[in-house]
């Protein structure tokens, strides 16, 4: 029996691997994190092949070359996120999966999976919210930080184009929230 797949779209710093993550803690819910390849630097704490697969940009772009990918995208520049085939072929056919990717690869994996996916756009209270929490995380220049937030804007522009949206303004209410809908679909 082939497995179901949940997709976790949302801007950088809105919760999403927090949601991710609470999801994959239960059990019952089978969930298989589906680890994206990407060309960004590692951050500390970080392991590859557990976070991300981190590939160079020959590697990267040696594997679009050869339909090594289900979907990807160049997210900024010369940074590129991408689902290698190779990750979730043998990982659906006994479990279900659950995807953490940005707006355009989470529409994509929608498209390739059909009614088989579920796909839950994590919101954030508010743009200035938002500036807080990746202003905590100390780890991005203002050059980045200005760029995470002009690409928030637009993937917030895109949420209607999700089955469900969460706005994550209380963690614990988001997590019960997600809990409930990603149940339901998956009939448990």
């Amino acid at each position: 029996m082939a497995g179901k797949v949940i997709i976790l779209c949302a801007p950088s710093g809105s919760g999403k691997t927090t949601l991710a993550k609470h999801l994959l803690s239960i059990k019952e819910l089978d969930l298989k994190f589906s680890v994206s390849a990407t060309t960004r630097k590692k951050r500390d704490g970080e392991i590859d092949g557990l976070d991300y697969n981190f590939l160079s940009i020959d590697e990267f772009k040696n594997r679009i070359q050869n339909n090594g990918f289900v979907e990807y995208e160049e997210v900024y520049d010369n940074i590129f996120y991408g689902t290698l085939k190779s990750e979730i072929d043998s990982v659906i056919i006994n479990h279900n999966i659950i995807f953490d990717v940005d707006v355009v690869g989470a529409l994509s994996l929608k498209r390739y999976f059909s009614s088989n996916s579920l796909t839950l756009f994590i919101n954030p209270p508010s743009i200035g919210e938002l500036e807080n929490r990746l202003r905590r995380r100390k780890n991005n220049l203002e050059k980045d930080l200005k760029e995470r937030l002009n690409k928030a804007e637009k993937e917030m522009e895109m949420k209607d184009k999700f089955d469900h949206i969460i706005i994550n303004n209380d963690l614990n209410k988001s997590k019960n929230e997600i809990l409930s809908v990603v149940k339901s679909f998956l009939n448990l």
